[in-house]
């Protein structure tokens, strides 16, 4: 199948759309598997683009039927679907253990490309590092002239704070197909390591224009957030918040509040703490350590300190290390900010060290930990320590007025749950 170029056959077009994370991608595989019901892949591909969508007993139906359609096809089409099953049922050791031996016969298949997230998913650093290298080995064979692989390298790249040569791919990988969502989020990524300014926003906000229906509309909603955050510019992000971010989305929603109140400014719309309980207490409410650390977020962002405390005495209970070493301590250190205790705050976080990392998701996203420290120490008198912690991005980013304000000495704020 060839995904590179946007002509072809629907299958082709609707291959292409998915891995753009394009507006036009469900549509287009809609009408494929309307037109070749018979086709495996087709419906595995829908299934992965809709599973979040789908209850467990309509996913597995789909899955099933999608992989004997693949196997009379071909044994590369088999292990495709195969993959997408274990991905789309959160097994993601299984899925990158397996995408390893699908990459092996197949070399640089786009299509599997689109499940190269499993690696990071099992928050596992070896698993992490295995990841990286096999795209990097895919992209190689694939050439710098393979879009979508190109965009995944960048991806990489910007995880591994290869800051230049993410955003040199990233906008290789544009050139060639300016639609790619991978790419323009890596960029998005190593734009936000260097602080760029309005002009970077605006680019977000064209290339959304142009398809407001992307796959990553609110994603990159919330970079332009935290792009106008950077710059100082709170009514702005407050507006992008409100504007891009249903109160349900919980985590992103949270990081932008916590993010603005950490500096002194009123936060956007706020989420329901009834809803955020409701998740917690849900099954795999807390599953997963990033899902678990941004429930916790939208808690401090309501000072609600005493849930906080019972959600950190659960991880410390936790057998999982990363639940029990790492989650724990920041939920904690959380509380003890909201309580008016940033020593205590800045004594847990600085304990953990690099160990921060396992907190999970991407660079962008645990930057806010490091904010917190930085808050707590100055809240606790150590403005040296804070502006020594920060002093990488202070001094590479062209707009830091928002790390300048966390090196600020201020007078505590009202807790936000009173406000």
């Amino acid at each position: 199948m060839d995904t590179v170029t946007t002509g072809g056959t629907l299958g082709d077009r609707a291959a292409v759309a998915l891995l753009a994370l394009s507006g036009r991608a469900l549509p287009l595989l809609r009408e494929w598997v309307g037109g070749e019901p018979d086709c495996g892949v087709a419906r595995g591909l829908l299934t992965l683009a809709t599973a979040d969508r789908l209850d467990d007993t309509v996913l597995r139906e789909q899955l099933v039927l999608a992989h004997r359609d693949a196997c009379a096809a071909g044994e590369r089409e088999a292990s495709l679907v195969y993959g997408i099953f274990l991905y789309t049922h959160r097994q993601y050791r299984l899925t990158a253990d397996h995408l390893e031996a699908h990459f092996a016969r197949w070399p640089a298949d786009e299509p599997a490309g689109l499940m190269v997230g499993a690696f990071s998913s099992c928050e596992d650093d070896a698993y992490r590092k295995r990841g990286d290298a096999l795209v990097e080995r895919q992209a190689a064979l694939a050439g710098p002239d393979n879009w979508p692989w190109t965009s995944w390298l960048a991806s990489v790249r910007a995880e591994q704070g290869r800051v230049r040569e993410a955003h040199g791919l990233a906008e290789r990988a544009l050139a060639l197909h300016p639609r790619s969502g991978v790419a323009v989020h890596a960029l998005a990524h190593a734009e936000h390591e260097w602080g760029t300014g309005p002009a970077s926003t605006a680019f977000l906000d064209r290339w959304l224009a142009a398809d407001p229906g992307a796959v990553q509309t609110r994603h990159l909603s919330w970079h332009a957030a935290l792009r106008s955050i950077a710059c100082g510019d709170f009514e702005d992000a407050r507006r992008r918040a409100d504007a891009a971010l249903p109160r349900e989305d919980v985590g992103m929603r949270a990081a932008t509040n916590w993010r603005l109140l950490l500096v002194g400014q009123a936060p956007a719309g706020r989420s329901d703490l009834e809803h955020v309980r409701e998740l917690l207490a849900a099954p795999g409410g807390t599953a997963e350590v990033f899902h678990t650390f941004n429930l916790a977020l939208a808690l401090a962002v309501e000072a609600a300190t005493d849930d906080l405390e019972r959600l950190a005495r659960r991880a410390a209970a936790d057998p999982r290390p990363d639940h029990r070493d790492v989650l724990a301590p920041v939920v904690l250190a959380l509380a003890e900010i909201t309580a008016g205790r940033p020593r205590e705050a800045a004594g847990l976080l600085e304990a953990l060290g690099d160990r921060t990392a396992r907190i999970g998701g991407v660079r962008v996203e645990r930057e806010i930990v490091q904010d917190t420290l930085a808050r707590a120490l100055v809240d606790a008198g150590e403005p040296a320590r804070a502006a020594a912690l920060l002093h990488h991005r202070t001094g590479t980013r062209h707009h830091h007025a928002y790390e300048d304000l966390l090196l600020t000495a201020r007078a505590p704020a009202p807790a936000a749950g009173t406000a």
